[in-house]
């Protein structure tokens, strides 16, 4: 059986085991009024919207995760911690290694969205730049890693958006970019040292004129370019994340985030193991998530929770997510 030297996870990564031929890889009423008053001043049509920067971690997006933000530039800091104690193979069975991956993450990015002459039309571009801090051990120490750093830079040059009263549509590119090479004598980076081309189309309905019962989901496609100096490619893989909620007063988001993962292609190259040829990653993962706008300093709070299940070739795990977007710039308004 291989190592598990590359089960790891960065933001803008998703968790792998892939790399196995080295054994080292690095008053009520004056609540009440408050609330209802931050609701009258919330710009609450699309205030929720989730601002992207890269999503290919499983978890890191959710009950808004095919929403179309309104115009404006808004920062966002994300952090996430991830876990896992299990290993699944390609037929779901653990294997006891005595896993123990964590996970402490934290990705920084800016977004823009302009809306153009074509009514109810938006272009959204956006940048994320992660830092991790990652550590894996097991039943073998030669196998185990303490990693830290700068990981995959996220980088969204387009996307389009249309929305009318009850649905928003999104489709997206966006580009991961290794900030470090891969060493087949192993490397202390967490860049993944390959580039991914990502497709992304979604969608989110609303169920009332309030939009304040919602359901959406983003569909990505991520295209896995060949390891530099090293004959190893990722196969190519389809994520859907999204979630299904309410908005009660219109400033806070309420619901249960989902997301899966299928490999639609295998792993190829001659630096692949012989015993993970074939093997194809599956997960699925749900859980709670919370959201409030707070319009005074007009940022958005989120906190994220979900665990996979139905997990194989990889490890199963949970996520906690805390994110913090805050808005920039904002056009005027129309009268």
């Amino acid at each position: 059986m291989a190592s598990v030297s590359e089960a790891v996870v960065v933001p803008g990564a998703e968790v792998w085991n892939v790399d196995c031929s080295m054994p080292r890889m690095g008053g009520r009423t004056t609540w009440t009024g408050v609330i209802v008053s931050l609701a009258l001043v919330a710009s609450t049509r699309d205030a929720f919207a989730q601002q992207e920067v890269g999503h290919k971690t499983l978890g890191t997006l959710g009950l808004r995760a095919g929403s179309q933000p309104e115009p404006g530039v808004y920062m966002t800091d994300r952090v996430l911690h991830y876990s896992a104690t299990t290993l699944r193979d390609r037929n779901g069975e653990a294997i006891p290694v005595g896993l123990d991956a964590k996970v402490l993450a934290s990705a920084v990015g800016i977004g823009a969205t302009v809306e153009l002459p074509l009514r109810s039309t938006f272009v959204n571009v956006g940048l994320g730049i992660p830092m991790a801090r990652s550590t894996v051990n097991t039943k073998q120490p030669e196998a185990s890693i303490d990693r830290f750093g700068l990981g995959d830079i996220y980088a969204q040059p387009l996307g389009l958006g249309w929305r009318s009263k009850q649905i928003d549509v999104v489709v997206s590119y966006a580009v991961y970019l290794p900030t470090g090479s891969f060493e087949p004598e192993g490397s202390a980076s967490i860049s993944r040292g390959y580039v991914t081309h990502q497709f992304a189309a979604g969608s989110t309905l609303y169920f009332d004129a309030a939009r304040s019962w919602h359901l959406s989901a983003l569909a990505s496609f991520d295209e896995n370019l060949r390891k530099p100096r090293i004959d190893l490619r990722r196969g190519s893989t389809i994520q859907v994340q999204g979630g299904f909620g309410t908005s009660p007063l219109r400033i806070f988001d309420i619901g249960l985030a989902a997301y899966g993962i299928w490999q639609v292609e295998d792993d190829d190259g001659s630096a692949l193991p012989p015993q993970l040829r074939g093997a194809r990653d599956r997960a699925y993962g749900v859980g709670p998530e919370f959201a409030v706008v707070i319009p005074p300093i007009r940022c958005k709070f989120t906190l994220r929770y979900e665990h996979d299940f139905a997990v194989q070739a990889r490890p199963e795990g949970q996520i906690f997510v805390v994110g913090l977007s805050t808005t920039l710039w904002r056009p005027p308004r129309a009268q």
